[in-house]
């Protein structure tokens, strides 16, 4: 058994999907758009014009996998109650994820040694997921 987040985005998974890509080599493994149902959904599911938005992606990040969607296009996610946690191998890695994940988001917490960790930050990005960086403590 495992747990795994399943993220709407709410008409903007495809720019996300693409921007994570980008920001910490997310690799798109399924991609189910609306129109691609045999079974077209009820009329009040989404609204009209939507049928190229995203039903259901998969998207593997390093030996995790995120399920994403844009949900029911209502333009507006809310993402509260919980963070993803990227755990990367070193300083520089941190810096290089934390930046690009921060790009036209908003850091909540610099990226910094602590006492529990060499580098921890936290970060809300552009599409209001929140995020904190991590290279864990040496053993």
């Amino acid at each position: 058994m495992h747990i795994q987040p399943y993220l709407f985005f709410e008409g903007r998974c495809e720019e996300a999907l693409d921007f994570y890509k980008q920001a910490i080599d997310a690799q798109v493994e399924f991609l189910m758009r609306y129109d691609d149902n045999p079974s077209p959904p009820q009329q009040s599911m989404i609204p009209s014009g939507n049928g190229r938005k995203i039903m259901h992606a998969e998207a593997r990040v390093g030996d995790t996998s995120i399920l994403a969607s844009d949900g029911m296009c209502t333009g507006n996610a809310d993402f509260q109650g919980f963070s993803l946690t990227l755990t990367v191998a070193n300083e520089a890695e941190a810096r290089r994820r934390f930046e690009a994940l921060a790009e036209g988001g908003k850091v909540t917490m610099p990226l910094a040694e602590s006492f529990f960790s060499p580098s921890f930050g936290m970060l809300v990005d552009r599409f209001g997921v929140n995020w904190m960086v991590i290279v864990p403590q040496p053993m």
